[in-house]
């Protein structure tokens, strides 16, 4: 996995005031570590960034790598006053560039800012280097694990209690996104009993399929519904035979991401991390109805990642990274929304509510913890250190325990509601998300590193003993 890095525009000085990462790493001075002479030609396109390429823990190495500078362009980082290179790192012909740092034992779990000193030209930058907890493997005595492999690309799965089958979604690559598939799984024994790719996107001459991403189920109307996250577009396939009911036009819903159906209401909703509504449509007559605007108590404009209906109380929890925020709707009182901020959180991801007790479970995946709050005033009742990248969350009432699926750790966390790991199991590679059949079953989906890797591409289910 890349973690994502931004470079910003800011003065050296400002930059190491907001250094904090102690590094026990050669420390030289600015004079020392270039050539070039003080207020030379600045660059006044600058447009380099640096990754580091996987999971960074303590007392380990990170690699890091650069792109987006100019040829032969020189590159010191510094941190809390040292020097993280010995030696500048220069561009290539491509402008790209890469180097090994090592992350000291005592170095603090979190996100910390590096300074990008560049010459030839010279310009300054900081990207954000994310340090994860690392939460070893336990419990693996408390629960039974089978696993499957199924297809490429797996994304989230949906369980149907009407007919005893998961829906699993997936989708290879990035676009052009030409394999995709809903795939029928039995419950019990993990087998596919049938699979379906989606139809060729409309308008396009690049062979991209209408890729399916998140996904719930209507047992009320026998139906699948899927996010077509590439186009913006919705579906609904048939339970039965996996046949498209009906294909809603590109555009409907801006990149959605998670699909929840109120089969009371006969109402579906649709996340978009990317918009400041949540998509509403009928569920019987399959048509579109008037979105729920969201608010916020920032000035930035929120999206919605995970959703989560609480049928019992007529609710929808959503988060939006952009405002670090959890939002409730109420259905039942005309939409009408609590808003809390999240602090000690990055990266909103996940979210899952204990409804009998109040509790809503939110999965952070920039700061790798998972928080249980208050539902009734947004109070931070438990603060967990989870894992690298943790991203999706489910709360089973059945077992009163909680699933976090963490992407980069590959592991899924199971916490009980006082904020205790029960057990820390492991998810294979890129842990994507956690359902529920409501008998005590968890069923993790998982996707994959490359054509080697033997743990990828697999449905597991997790059964409490």
């Amino acid at each position: 996995m890349l973690i994502n890095v931004n470079c910003i525009r800011r003065t050296p000085a400002a930059l190491l005031r907001k250094a904090g990462l102690s590094a026990a790493v050669l420390s030289l001075s600015l004079a020392n570590a270039f050539a070039a002479p003080a207020f030379d030609q600045p660059d006044a396109d600058f447009r380099g960034s640096l990754n580091a390429a996987g999971v960074v823990y303590a007392g380990a190495e990170a690699q890091l790598a650069g792109r987006g500078f100019a040829p032969g362009q020189e590159v010191i980082l510094l941190q809390n006053g040292h020097t993280l290179t010995p030696t500048a790192l220069v561009a290539d012909k491509e402008g790209n560039l890469s180097t090994t740092v090592a992350i000291p034992a005592d170095a603090a779990v979190g996100v910390h800012p590096v300074v990008m000193q560049v010459s030839k030209p010279s310009t300054a930058g900081v990207f954000n280097l994310k340090v994860s907890p690392k939460v070893e493997l336990s419990g693996q005595d408390k629960f039974e694990l089978q696993s499957q492999h199924l297809v490429p690309g797996l994304y989230q799965s949906a369980y149907s209690p009407k007919n005893k089958v998961l829906f699993v979604t997936s989708a290879v690559g990035r676009p052009p996104v030409k394999q995709s598939q809903l795939v029928k799984v039995n419950a019990q024994t993990l087998a596919v009993e049938a699979s379906v790719t989606p139809a060729a996107q409309k308008g396009r001459d690049d062979g991209q399929v209408q890729a399916v991403y998140g996904v719930d189920v209507d047992d009320k109307q026998g139906n699948v519904w899927v996010s077509n996250t590439r186009s913006s577009s919705i579906a609904v396939y048939s339970q039965k035979d996996l046949k498209l009911v009906k294909q809603f036009e590109d555009g409907v819903v801006s990149h959605p991401r998670d699909v929840v159906v109120d089969e009371k209401t006969n109402r579906v909703y649709v996340s978009s991390p990317g918009a400041e509504t949540l998509a509403v449509f009928d569920a019987k007559k399959l048509t579109q109805l008037d979105s729920i605007e969201l608010q916020s108590k920032t000035r930035n404009k929120p999206g919605s990642m995970s959703l989560i209906l609480d049928a019992e109380k007529d609710r929808l929890y959503t988060v939006s990274a952009s405002t670090n925020e959890l939002i409730i709707v109420d259905l039942k009182n005309g939409n009408a929304q609590t808003v809390f901020p999240i602090p000690g959180a990055r990266g909103l991801a996940g979210v899952s509510v204990d409804s009998k007790n109040d509790q809503v479970y939110v999965a952070a995946q920039g700061s790798d913890n998972l928080l249980i709050i208050n539902a009734k005033d947004g109070a931070i009742q438990h603060d967990i250190k989870i894992g690298a990248g943790a991203l999706n969350v489910v709360f089973d009432p059945k077992t009163s325990l909680a699933y976090v699926a963490s992407r980069g750790a590959g592991t899924v966390t199971v916490v009980n509601g006082k904020g205790e790991i029960v057990a820390n199991l492991d998810g294979g590679s890129y842990a994507n998300h956690v359902s529920l059949d409501g008998e005590g079953n968890a069923y993790l989906v998982n996707k994959s590193k490359g054509k080697d890797d033997q743990t990828a591409d697999r449905i597991t289910r997790i059964h409490l003993k």
